[in-house]
């Protein structure tokens, strides 16, 4: 004999055994009351007085408390009270004849009980009936109140994390009866969330209740269930602080290596550095996410983020070398130096020193060298001898030669900072488009916790 069928056995003996004159008066009403019900009683059959009558079951959850959401797993734990009510045919007795006795208390392993499951669990253990007294009134009402820590699967969305919204299924119905046989229905429109303690994570929106009746492959008769929906909201004020405030101003930080000056070596240090922190964040970010085919809306703006930061770094380096173009180099083409030295460098105020903002002092062009006035020909001098003439002559190309070596000077030094000044247009107009991106983008994922 089983250990339940044993204790069943022995509290109906002790009851049956205990002699009256033990009991008061009203537990001698009990006492009688209970023999008389039990007498011809079976807790193994439906309580109908036809077969073929439906046997109706009202069913409210009142949800409690949310122990944990599992997102890696998928599975949803509650703490939930279920409330079932049918009316048993057989337990129904006369008030008057029993003292005015209208309701009694008893387990709830001495009556039958519906085998309603949930059908969506997650649990590998086979479902308990918690061991709860049962109500029974004297029209046949039965009342069954239990606790319940549930364990469902739920699918879990996190393509808007961290302001994602989810919701969670929790189908209830018969294992064994169809519809003809037990009508399951909720008791009002929701389940009820007055005794719900609140959750540090997760914000309750609601939980409705829905009746279906579908027919599976299995039988051929409808099955109703009643499916109670759980609507949360995630709760992003931690997320925001630790994981997308830092990347945002990370990501603010990075186009300001166009604003450090070439000459100070640290302007590709600073790239890969922010690029270096935006990957340990992704690292962490990754860890709390579960594995989903859809990329959330912080790990988007991560990558978005990283590949901003990945090409403001190349392009810091072109700009670098453009600043670094020696003497050698070759002269500014003239379409650079008309629309980026000239229209652009004005818009973007960036001005040779002692130039004023908004005019643009334009570059002389390179004169071809001339020889010294003088040296067309040989001038007239006090010394009218050949040897004076060739000594005038050599002193006059030796001069020629120093003033041309000193322009083409002047001429490849202007070149360089020609150079230089495209690349101060070229690192002042990527500062204001890199941040501009990197503000646009930080206000369309904050707008999101609004």
């Amino acid at each position: 004999m089983e250990p339940r069928s044993h204790h069943l056995s022995l509290s109906l003996l002790l009851l049956f055994l205990l002699p009256p004159e033990c009991l008061g008066a009203e537990g001698r009403l009990a006492h009688k009351l209970f023999r008389d019900l039990f007498a011809n009683y079976t807790s193994a059959l439906r309580p109908v007085a036809d077969t073929d009558q439906t046997l109706n079951v009202t069913l409210e959850v009142t949800l409690s408390q949310i122990i944990d959401m599992d997102e890696r797993n998928q599975v949803l734990t509650l703490y939930l009270w279920i409330r079932q009510e049918w009316t048993d045919a057989y337990l129904r007795w006369d008030p008057d004849a029993y003292g005015g006795l209208d309701a009694i208390r008893i387990p709830s392993s001495l009556v039958w009980r519906p085998d309603i499951v949930l059908y969506n669990k997650a649990d590998a253990q086979p479902p308990a009936s918690a061991s709860t007294n049962v109500v029974v009134r004297h029209d046949g009402a039965v009342r069954w109140d239990a606790p319940a820590i549930t364990r469902s699967s739920c699918r879990v969305d996190v393509s808007a994390f961290p302001f994602d919204a989810q919701r969670c299924g929790l189908t209830f119905g018969s294992w064994t009866h169809g519809g003809h046989q037990l009508d399951v229905r909720p008791r009002g429109a929701a389940a009820s969330l007055a005794d719900f303690v609140e959750n540090v994570e997760w914000r309750v929106l609601g939980m409705p209740a829905r009746r279906r009746v579908l027919t599976y492959g299995c039988c051929s008769e409808p099955y109703p269930d009643v499916t109670f929906t759980l609507l949360l909201r995630r709760r992003a004020a931690a997320y925001v602080c630790n994981l997308l405030l830092p990347c945002v101003l990370i990501s603010l930080l990075a186009p300001l290596a166009f604003h450090l000056p070439a000459d100070s070596g640290e302007k590709v240090s600073l790239g890969v550095t922010v690029l270096l922190a935006l990957t340990v964040f992704q690292l962490l970010l990754a860890e709390s996410m579960p594995p989903a085919e859809s990329v959330p809306l912080i790990g988007k703006y991560y990558m978005a983020t990283m590949t901003m930061v990945t090409f403001s770094t190349a392009l810091t380096i072109l700009i670098m070398n453009l600043h670094y173009c020696g003497p050698s180099a070759r002269p500014v083409p003239a379409w650079a130096r008309a629309l980026l030295l000239g229209h652009l460098a004005r818009g973007l105020c960036v001005r040779e020193r002692g130039e004023p903002c908004g005019q643009h002092k334009p570059s002389e062009s390179s004169p071809s060298p001339q020889p010294p006035e003088g040296a067309a020909g040989p001038q007239a001098g006090p010394c009218h001898e050949p040897q004076c003439l060739c000594r005038q002559e050599a002193l006059l190309h030796h001069v020629s030669t120093i003033a041309n070596t000193f322009r083409s000077h002047r001429a490849a030094q202007r070149r360089h900072e020609d150079w230089k000044r495209l690349a101060r247009v070229m690192d002042r107009f990527f500062l204001g488009i890199f941040f501009f991106m990197a503000l646009v983008m930080s206000l369309l994922v904050l707008v999101q916790a609004l």
